[in-house]
């Protein structure tokens, strides 16, 4: 009987091959799964607050800890554990529970896939099942891969010498077996040895690079613009082929002294055909020329429902932009020395190569000031420019605040007559401990304006002059913060802020507030 065959194309009988048993099977352990997870993701601290994700290249980690039942032979055996993240780092991988040491671990670094099938497989004899488009007969013979999956895929017959899928008929590469070497997940594999045959609950921990996570913030203005409700999730990323369902998940925010690991690769490059075409460009329809349309404009919340499962219920989107905030249960905030981890009390799946957001604080009725701000430099002679809009909170917890504060990007949404919101301001939170203030820089105050008119020195001239201009039917708060003047001279009252003279007044509706001051030789 003929050895058994398996299709390259099409792929559904891949997984199959990794089970093709060894001549040592009685010697080989084989973890399919864990029976539970843990996985902590730590940001890419090199990845500021307002940049967003690069998706396809994610620069923080994650630390992956498994629980593993196995059942050991006596005497010496390997292990495979398998399904563990694509972007293991094979130096931080450590076992423990198992009944003797480890004699040796290795990472199966290259998955199954057409690319490395091929790969491995060159110099060696495949299977060509071929069909004439005109008869419809198939023809099977026997090659010899000459070249690997980068390029043209040349295999060598009796006939001599053709790359594949260059014949203009329909051909598969079938394979008696799979060469050395090769999964269909990523596996991790360690040699252990017992004295006897025993079952052993093993826990699995290593670090694996493509993950990150940030916080995202959504804040309600009051009427009287005097209060916010404040809401944020916690978005996590992941770009790696492995998904941890039901895990407990932890984020970490802090700076970690870590050494960047490249990230080994897992499988081959795709197969590259460089063939003549099949078709003539009259047979291809007009509309594949035409241009994709772009995307829709991404949604506030990614979530193809526009809404979350979050710790057991589903929150709706209009709960963050609400007046009334509906109370669900959030991320619980514990401090591990210099760093702080946000725990999600209940089992997510961190989903291979996706993004998820769960519940991370809400806090309503935050008290906020909403100011008009200039930064005030030293030789800008009648120069006239917007103010800046700042959101100003006390992250303290007699102001509804008091914890600390991940960095990330906020929206600002203020509720109009009919009810819906409107936004009207975006900006970003940096990392924020407690006890101290928030700032969010919203943009310009298009309707607010500043002059600063500098001394005539040749006319005797000492006072510099900054003139506010108000447009609005509303007064406003208005602040001028002084950069590179050291300390100046004036006849109203100033405050500091990072250590720089402040002035603060209320400019107001439609109108103008004007401030004289000296600079200190």
């Amino acid at each position: 009987m003929a050895a058994p065959r398996f299709a390259l194309f099409p792929l559904f009988a891949l997984a199959a091959l990794a089970a093709a048993a060894p001549a040592a099977a009685q010697r080989i352990v084989t973890s399919p799964r864990p029976d539970s997870v843990d996985v902590t993701v730590y940001r890419d601290t090199n990845r500021h607050a307002s940049t967003a994700f690069n998706r396809q290249w994610l620069g923080g980690y994650a630390l992956v800890s498994e629980t593993r039942r196995i059942r050991l032979p006596e005497g010496e055996s390997e292990i495979r554990f398998e399904g563990v993240a694509a972007g293991l780092v094979p130096q931080s991988a450590i076992v423990s529970g198992l009944p003797e040491d480890i004699v040796e671990r290795n990472r199966d670094a290259y998955l199954l896939s057409p690319g490395t099938l091929i790969d491995r497989s060159v110099g060696r004899r495949v299977h060509i099942r071929r069909t004439s488009l005109a008869s419809g007969r198939t023809r099977e013979f026997d090659a010899v891969i000459r070249t690997g999956a980068d390029g043209a895929v040349v295999l060598e017959t009796a006939d001599g010498f053709e790359a594949l899928r260059c014949t203009g008929m329909p051909e598969t590469i079938t394979y008696d077996r799979v060469p050395a070497g090769l999964s269909p997940r990523p596996t991790l594999s360690v040699r252990a040895r017992a004295t006897r045959e025993v079952t052993a609950t093993v826990t699995l921990s290593y670090i694996a690079s493509g993950f990150d996570w940030q916080a995202n913030y959504v804040a309600t203005l009051s009427d009287d613009g005097t209060r916010a409700d404040l809401f944020a999730w916690l978005t996590l990323a992941s770009n790696d082929e492995t998904s941890f369902p039901n895990a407990d998940v932890q984020a970490v925010a802090g700076y970690i002294n870590r050494e960047a690991v490249a990230r080994q690769p897992v499988e081959a490059a795709p197969i590259e055909l460089r063939c003549w075409a099949h078709s003539t460009t009259s047979d291809i329809p007009l509309e594949t020329f035409e241009p994709t349309p772009p995307p829709p404009p991404m949604a506030v919340l990614q979530d193809e429902e526009f809404a979350l499962r979050v710790t057991g219920s589903r929150v709706q989107a209009d709960m963050v932009m609400s007046s009334s905030p509906i109370a669900v249960v959030t991320a619980e905030q514990e401090t591990l020395g210099d760093v702080k981890l946000y725990r999600i009390p209940e089992p997510v799946t961190v989903a291979a190569n996706a993004q998820k957001q769960v519940a991370l604080l809400q806090r309503p009725g935050v008290p906020v000031e909403m100011v008009a701000r200039h930064r005030i430099w030293p030789f800008t002679n009648g120069a006239t420019e917007p103010a800046n809009r700042v959101l100003i909170a006390r992250n303290r917890e007699s102001d509804g605040l008091g914890l600390p504060l991940p960095g990330g990007p906020l929206l600002l949404f203020s509720e109009t007559e009919s009810g819906r919101p409107m936004l009207i301001g975006q900006g970003q939170i940096d990392d924020r401990a407690t006890g101290e203030d928030i700032e969010v820089w919203l943009g310009l105050a298009s309707g607010v304006t500043g002059t600063l008119q500098l001394p005539n020195r040749r006319a005797g001239e000492r006072d510099y002059v900054l003139t506010v201009t108000n447009d609005s039917p509303e007064p406003i708060r208005y602040q001028a913060e002084f950069y590179n003047y050291g300390e100046i001279e004036t006849d109203v009252p100033l405050g500091r802020h990072d250590g720089r003279p402040v002035w603060a007044a209320t400019v107001p509706a439609n109108g103008t507030a004007v401030l004289r001051f000296r600079k200190e030789r």
